[in-house]
């Protein structure tokens, strides 16, 4: 009797251990989803950035620095190597595309292009996907995070090196206002 008792413990155990470590497969799993949703989103960003920067030259001769700072700022994200410093990298992106169009404001001509008009509603639309997809992204990290530190959970993450992931969080730059001089 006692034989049957400790075997269903046992099994008990080994399906806990067994579904605990597929749930937390599954989160680590819709992280990594999830993060290359962002990217997804991001590339198309970076697609729509030389349209619009070379729009933008046409009108803005004398306004070089802002154009070079979007320029500049793209190609950081590109050669970053960690997810941290693409999260970092993107941040000075967003700041230096709101510049741009806040340069926009100074160019009546601009403005009323078509084409830059276009741009900028896909750049809009774009950025508020991204900023939805990092909102996805962190309750997703928030979910394997909880686990993988929740008591009897954590036990299993730590046998199996699961390991915590990072929030997408904003940077200093982007907390601040966009200061735009003419």
């Amino acid at each position: 009797m006692w034989w049957i008792v400790a075997l269903a413990i046992l099994v008990i155990f080994i399906l806990y251990i067994v579904l605990t470590y597929n749930k937390l497969v599954v989160l680590r799993n819709r992280v990594k989803d999830q993060w290359a949703q962002i990217d997804v989103q991001l590339k198309r960003r970076f697609d729509l950035i030389p349209n619009l920067v070379n729009t933008i030259k046409g009108y803005t001769k004398h306004e070089s620095e802002t154009l070079e700072n979007v320029i500049k700022a793209r190609n950081t994200f590109l050669s970053a190597s960690t997810k941290e410093e693409e999260m970092k990298a993107d941040g000075e992106l967003t700041n230096a595309i709101t510049k741009l169009f806040a340069l926009s404001e100074s160019y009546p001509d601009l403005k009323a292009n078509q084409n830059f008009i276009d741009l900028q509603e896909e750049l809009t639309s774009t950025e508020n996907k991204i900023s939805a997809s990092r909102q996805f992204y962190n309750d997703t990290v928030l979910n394997l995070n909880n686990k993988i530190e929740m008591f009897p959970s954590n036990i299993i993450a730590g046998m199996f090196h699961f390991k915590k992931e990072s929030f997408y969080e904003v940077n200093e730059q982007e907390r601040e206002n966009v200061k735009v001089e003419f």
